[in-house]
């Protein structure tokens, strides 16, 4: 096994460190409003949409793929989220703690998000948990690396740490898939937006009900390599 210097963790943003919900909701609901979809989804219709890439979500949204719609619909998008929405945000109770704590175990610590980069680091610089994570990795506007197997291929060769002696916490089967795509076991978070029948058909190595239960479950997946 790799001494704790030698590990990482790379961490998911939305529905992991921080509940989205009113600003990902809002965000999408402004731009369906001024593209003039009708009826708008409710908040409570749009909870899929939290972590998937946003360009995904308005395919399915717009139920079509044609590349100019889909863009407008994200421009959209951004227009209110890149001011309002980012910061309609929570830190989830016993993430600092959390952090903390994998930091006094001697864990490297990423964000590994499919949001924006630019987005993603205002988020955890103004909720002050940029202190705990060496680098953000997210999307580029253009959608480079908003595929999670993308971003941890990146993440992985920009760290060059070893996949096999770190770990992936997320909270939707994307956060799965950009784990194994890099050989790298997983840990998926229950207080998150993936569905309990989601989160068991997902590729992973454990469940996590609370933060609290992260820093032993990786502790002891990382014993077993």
């Amino acid at each position: 096994m790799a001494a704790k210097a030698d590990t990482a963790v790379f961490i998911d943003l939305d529905g992991t460190l921080t509940d989205p919900r009113p600003g990902i909701a809002g965000s999408i609901r402004y731009a369906l409003e001024r593209l003039g979809i009708a009826p708008v989804p409710t908040e409570d219709e749009l909870l899929w949409c939290i972590g998937p890439p946003i360009h995904e979500s308005f395919v399915k949204l717009l139920g079509t793929t044609d590349k100019a719609a889909i863009e407008r619909a994200v421009a959209l998008y951004r227009e209110r989220y890149g001011d309002i929405g980012l910061f309609e945000n929570e830190v989830y109770p016993g993430i600092p703690a959390m952090l903390a704590a994998l930091a006094k175990d001697g864990r490297r610590l990423f964000v590994a998000t499919s949001k924006l980069q630019v987005y993603a680091a205002r988020i955890v610089e103004h909720f002050s948990l940029a202190r705990h994570f060496e680098t953000v990795f997210g999307a580029e506007a253009d959608g480079t690396r908003s595929n999670k197997a993308d971003l941890m291929r990146h993440a992985v060769g920009q760290t060059k740490v070893a996949p096999t002696t770190s770990v992936m916490l997320g909270d939707r089967v994307h956060d799965a898939m950009g784990a194994q795509a890099v050989g790298m076991p997983c840990l998926l978070a229950e207080w998150g937006y993936g569905a309990p029948e989601e989160l068991k058909a997902a590729k992973n190595d454990g469940l996590c009900r609370t933060p609290a239960d992260v820093p032993p479950a990786i502790a002891r997946l990382l014993r077993k390599n």
